[in-house]
């Protein structure tokens, strides 16, 4: 009899793409899932940009990651795609509200005005709730984290930068391109990229192309890049094929994520050492 190999988490400090899709109809086709990205730094379990089937895609990952234990919840930025699981993780999280646990960090957008994505009846849930500002530190028990400057794009929007032994990890999140995203991000060792356009066409549309992530990866120069949160017109030019052209266009290892994939920072130092 075959035993069945048992799943494990990777250990030490990783993040897992639990989707990958970007802009409305990838997601509302669900051509890729759209559960945003968990995070294990420092010991803290978290979970960025909680979108559409969050808590599902927690749940049902292989091993399973329990949204009862998260410890903070962010969000960069209002969009449905990016938040829309936000208040039952947030109930998941402090137990219906009898464990008063966790930390919310979103910009104020999220949380104030009649556009609030947040229920205020959940606000009182919580342990605290972070306020967003631009290039302002923040702290999860001796974690640190900084964001961006503001993101160019329709909503109050800021990457963010985590800092560990392993090196910096960036989360470049939706934005239009704009020459101070460089110097924003260069202090990048591993740098996350939201990459929903394949090329360009409409500068109304606030979103990066491959021809904007040339310039950013020729400029900050990680260690390692992914690219995310794909458009349609990114899966018709296949994600990885467009990895492979940025990889040689910059010198710098791209790799397209997919729904699922985990990355494991103590590997990743390892193999920096081994070259």
């Amino acid at each position: 009899m075959v035993k069945k190999k048992i799943a494990e988490l990777p250990g030490g400090d990783f993040f897992k793409f639990l989707g990958t899709a970007g802009a409305r109809f990838v997601v509302a086709k669900q051509l890729r899932a759209s559960g945003g990205t968990y995070l294990e730094f420092s010991g803290k379990k978290m979970i960025l940009d909680p979108g559409p089937g969050a808590l599902v895609r927690l749940v049902h990952s292989r091993p399973s990651l329990d949204p009862t234990s998260l410890e903070a919840i962010f969000l960069t930025h209002k969009h449905i795609d990016h938040s829309n699981d936000v208040n039952i993780l947030i109930d998941a999280m402090t137990a219906g509200g009898f464990k008063k646990r966790g930390v919310l960090f979103a910009p104020a957008e999220c949380l104030e005005g009649r556009e609030a994505v947040v229920f205020n009846y959940l606000k009182n849930y919580l342990e605290r709730i972070e306020v967003l500002k631009p290039e302002k530190e923040y702290y999860l028990g001796e974690l640190k984290v900084r964001t961006s400057p503001a993101h160019h794009h329709e909503a109050e929007t800021y990457g963010l930068k985590f800092y560990l032994p392993e090196g910096v990890v960036g989360f470049l999140v939706d934005t239009k391109f704009f020459p101070e995203l460089i110097p924003a991000y260069s202090e990048v060792d591993f740098l996350i990229i939201n990459l929903v356009r394949a090329t360009g066409g409409n500068d109304e549309i606030m979103h990066l192309t491959e021809e904007d992530a040339v310039r950013i990866l020729t400029g900050i120069k990680p260690r390692k890049a992914f690219i995310t949160h794909f458009g349609m017109t990114m899966l018709r030019a296949d994600p990885r094929k467009v990895a492979e052209r940025l990889s040689q266009e910059t010198g710098v290892e791209v790799i397209a994520a997919y729904d699922g994939l985990s990355v494991n920072l103590e590997s990743m130092k390892k193999e920096k050492a081994k070259n």
